[in-house]
C-alpha cells in the first residue's frame, strides 16, 4: 500500500485532500478496520488454544501492551525518523518489513493447517 499505491495516491489528492477528504477516508478506513479485526480475533483465538484459563486475562493484558501498544509505539517512532530522514522512499524500507513477515506468516499457516482437525474429514 505505502510503496505502489501511498505515493500515486497523495499526489493525486495532495496531503490535505488526503487528511480531509471524508469520502476518501469513509472508503479507506473499513479496510484498516477489517484487517486489525482479523489480526485481533486471531491472537485472541491463539491466547485462548495456548494459555491455561487462569491466566487467559494475563496474557491479553500482555498481548495488548506489548503486542499493540510497545509494537506500535516503536514502529511509529521509527517509521517517522526514517521518514524524516529518507522522505518518500521510506515507505520501501518499511514495506521489507512486511516481507520479511512473509515467511513467518506462512510458516504459521502450514502450523496451524497441521494441527487443526480438517472439517471435511469429520463429516
Amino acid at each position: 500500500m505505502f510503496l505502489l499505491i501511498g505515493p500515486w495516491l497523495v499526489r493525486r489528492l495532495r496531503p490535505a485532500g488526503a487528511t480531509v477528504d471524508v469520502t476518501a477516508l469513509f472508503l479507506i478506513q473499513p479496510l484498516h478496520r477489517l484487517t486489525f479485526a482479523l489480526l485481533h480475533l486471531a491472537c485472541m483465538r491463539l491466547l485462548a488454544q495456548s494459555v491455561p484459563p487462569g491466566l487467559a486475562a494475563t496474557a491479553q493484558a500482555i498481548y495488548a501492551v506489548v503486542g499493540v501498544g510497545a509494537a506500535s509505539a516503536l514502529l511509529t517512532s521509527v517509521s517517522g525518523w526514517l521518514y524524516g530522514q529518507m522522505g518518500p522512499i521510506a515507505f520501501a524500507a518499511m514495506s521489507l518489513l512486511c516481507v520479511a513477515a512473509l515467511p513467518l506468516a506462512i510458516k504459521l499457516r502450514q502450523s496451524a493447517e497441521k494441527a487443526l482437525p480438517d472439517p471435511a474429514r469429520s463429516r
